[in-house]
């Protein structure tokens, strides 16, 4: 059985029912089912990052078709992999050109890579920019790839 923890710190904006929290760290079935998809054994094959993401969910979520349909964290994932900041994967277009939280995924590697911010929390305020819009698990995504040493640098502008 799991104990939560530290709930206080978490606001109604941050947070994602799919997080739990042990001491200071935070697992989310998000966040590994981007380390699922990007580490899985492909067999000589290439998947895309959708089969990948689509397998990983179908595994954390065998009997939940809504667990597995979940945009947010999908976008976040598809988004990183289309800017080329997922290590292994390469860019490619994946995901809707205008889609918010592929925008949220990569302002989010943007400001872990500037040290400004370093929680789900800071982050999602940072990336909404205060906006009342509710947390839906694309930041863990991001952290769990972050943490992993999964994400590459973002190239500067042009």
């Amino acid at each position: 059985m799991f104990s939560i923890t530290h709930f206080s710190e978490i606001d109604a904006k941050s947070f994602c029912p799919d997080t739990l929290i042990f001491g200071d760290s935070m697992a989310n079935r998000y966040g590994e089912a981007a380390l699922m998809a990007v580490r899985m054994e492909t067999y000589g094959k290439n998947p895309s990052p959708l089969e990948r993401w689509d397998d990983a969910v179908k595994k954390l979520y065998p009997t939940t078709p809504a667990g597995q349909k979940k945009g947010g964290p999908r976008t976040a994932f598809l988004g990183l992999c289309e800017a080329g900041l997922v290590k292994g994967i390469h860019g490619d277009a994946f995901a809707s050109q205008h889609n918010r939280n592929k925008t949220y995924a990569v302002e989010a590697v943007k400001l872990l890579q500037a040290g400004t911010h370093k929680s789900v929390t800071q982050l999602w305020a940072a990336v909404t920019e205060g906006d009342e819009v509710a947390h839906a698990a694309q930041m863990d995504v991001v952290l769990a790839l972050w943490k992993n040493g999964l994400i590459l640098p973002v190239p500067p502008p042009e």
